[in-house]
């Protein structure tokens, strides 16, 4: 059974803390990954159409024996600027998604950008709407969005997005885009939760809490972002790191800790910035 704690969305739809991302593995690393996690006790799972590996996480979640109703399953629509986005297109992708998981629904549907300069969200997030009216996901979100596409959607539409995925570690912590999701009932998960291992993990302040607490330096920062109230997704195709990041319950960081963490922020973004990107 999962040890995972779990956060009640805003549609009262229950999604376990920490999940297990799938981003940059092939299909065939995604099966193994998947599997690996499963057994270890993972019980929420993040891919997306853009990784190409919805059919190998399908094939886990599909061989790994556990009920379909203890296991919680996001993927995302890559709103590709490739595409006019109608909500015919939107429903066309989202049960291409479901094929390829082998799923009849999913647990959280997400937008993957905002993609601004495009003026399409509202329509896609419309087609969510009824998606998620359908039944066929039990949730619905967002990916990068910031606080004024967020707005414009409460705005605009019926349905407030119940999470919002954003990047976010210790280096890159997103206070006012949190805050803002909390004040609106809207959940943060990050992305990328380790800072892609880009140095961060070398922190000598984490080092420290590390060597205080007998944990490794990503089990010190999961554990920062489930004391924060992010919901939290790495990603490993390591067995044993698979296993050691999901062992962060048996210990709780102190406020000492928290104002160390807390003051690594430095505003590092590492990914593309959500108001300018476009790929296609």
């Amino acid at each position: 059974m999962s040890k995972a704690p779990f956060i009640t969305l805003n549609n009262g739809v229950h999604i376990p803390q920490l999940g297990f991302g799938v981003w940059q593995m092939t299909d065939a690393e995604a099966a193994d990954a998947v599997a690996t996690a499963l057994r270890e006790g993972y019980r929420s799972i993040d891919t997306a159409a853009i990784y190409r590996n919805e059919k190998g996480t399908g094939r886990a979640l599909a061989a790994s024996g556990i009920a379909r109703e203890e296991l919680f399953v996001t993927t995302k629509l890559w709103n590709s600027a490739s595409e006019t986005w109608t909500r015919d297109s939107v429903q066309r992708e989202f049960d291409a998604s479901l094929s390829r998981l082998g799923l009849n629904y999913v647990d959280l549907y997400l937008v993957h950008w905002p993609r601004p300069m495009r003026d399409d969200y509202l329509t896609i997030w419309r087609a969510f709407e009824e998606i998620h009216r359908s039944g066929r996901a039990k949730a619905i979100g967002v990916s990068n969005f910031q606080s004024a596409h967020l707005r414009r959607l409460m705005d605009e539409t019926e349905i407030v997005p119940a999470v919002n995925q954003i990047e976010l570690h210790p280096d890159f912590a997103q206070s006012e885009l949190r805050a803002f999701g909390a004040e609106h009932g809207i959940a943060t998960e990050a992305w990328s939760p380790l800072g892609q291992g880009k140095g961060l993990l070398h922190d000598p302040v984490i080092g420290k809490i590390a060597g205080k607490h007998g944990r490794t330096p990503a089990q010190i920062v999961l554990r920062w972002h489930l004391q924060l109230g992010n919901i939290v997704i790495p990603k490993s195709v390591t067995p044993s790191r698979i296993a050691e990041n999901f062992d962060i319950f048996g210990f709780e960081l102190d406020g000492e800790d928290l104002a160390a963490l807390g003051a690594l922020d430095k505003g590092n973004r590492l990914g593309p910035e959500p108001g300018t990107f476009d790929w296609s």
